[in-house]
């Protein structure tokens, strides 16, 4: 049986994690980034809680803000901005609350907070808040690369065998590049937008067409023939034996 879709973050996120202390300081935090390639940093206290997140944004404002006084007037706008951009330890400069995930959450529950939060990474935790990993949108998209025979596989096993015990023989599963192909004569007509729906869920399907039907009926106005075999006797001698 193929392995079934990796439905919790905990199945796609990134173990190995970057983080910093509440006390590193602005040079360490981009030395960092700048090492390990990441655009984005939890903020850990304790023995691993994430408090915060420091992204390439805000830090920039270090850069962007440079020359600009945060006393003018028309500045007040950007306060908190101007307040990042003098910062220089991870306490000052992080964006808090971070936003994370439990990493039991759903995969769909990952993807809603990223879009939520125009976030492209999120910090993955426990029930207590401690750092076990981070799970980004590519990591999310991991499920669209399995293959056909995975998803043709878990379509047939727990969609069409649950919902067509009977009829799911006759029932065509088909699988090119991630879009499905549903195929084939059924008993119960009020479950085939059902079938469709359930199949949509399955993780890394991209696309579905549906062509289930009910029971083809007979044209009205048709005769159904009823062509009768041709009966055989036993000859012996040229004539029919008795019965």
């Amino acid at each position: 049986m193929t392995a079934r879709t990796p439905h919790r973050v905990k199945d796609v996120m990134t173990q190995t994690v970057v983080a910093v202390g509440l006390d590193a300081r602005f040079k360490e935090i981009v030395e960092a980034m700048n090492q390990w390639q990441v655009t984005a940093v939890p903020v850990l206290e304790g023995e691993g809680r994430v408090v915060g997140v420091i992204s390439e944004a805000d830090l920039m404002l270090k850069e962007e803000l440079r020359d600009e006084d945060a006393t003018m007037i028309g500045q007040g706008k950007r306060l908190a901005d101007h307040a990042k951009a003098g910062a220089v330890t991870a306490r000052d400069l992080m964006s808090s609350p971070a936003v994370t995930v439990v990493a039991d959450s759903p995969l769909p529950e990952a993807a809603r907070l990223m879009a939520r939060h125009r976030v492209k990474r999120l910090p993955v935790v426990d029930e207590r808040g401690v750092l076990k990993g981070i799970v980004s949108r590519i990591d999310v998209l991991k499920v669209f690369l399995r293959t056909d025979d995975e998803l043709a596989d878990e379509v047939r096993q727990e969609v069409i065998a649950p919902l067509f015990p009977v009829s799911r023989r006759n029932i065509g599963v088909e699988v090119t590049r991630g879009r499905v192909t549903l195929d084939g004569e059924v008993r119960d007509t009020a479950l085939i937008p059902v079938a469709e729906r359930l199949t949509r869920a399955v993780e890394g399907v991209v696309d579905v067409r549906c062509d289930l039907h009910g029971p083809t009926a007979a044209e009205p106005g048709t005769t159904r023939l009823t062509v009768a075999r041709p009966r055989f006797s036993a000859l012996r001698n040229g004539r029919p034996l008795s019965a």
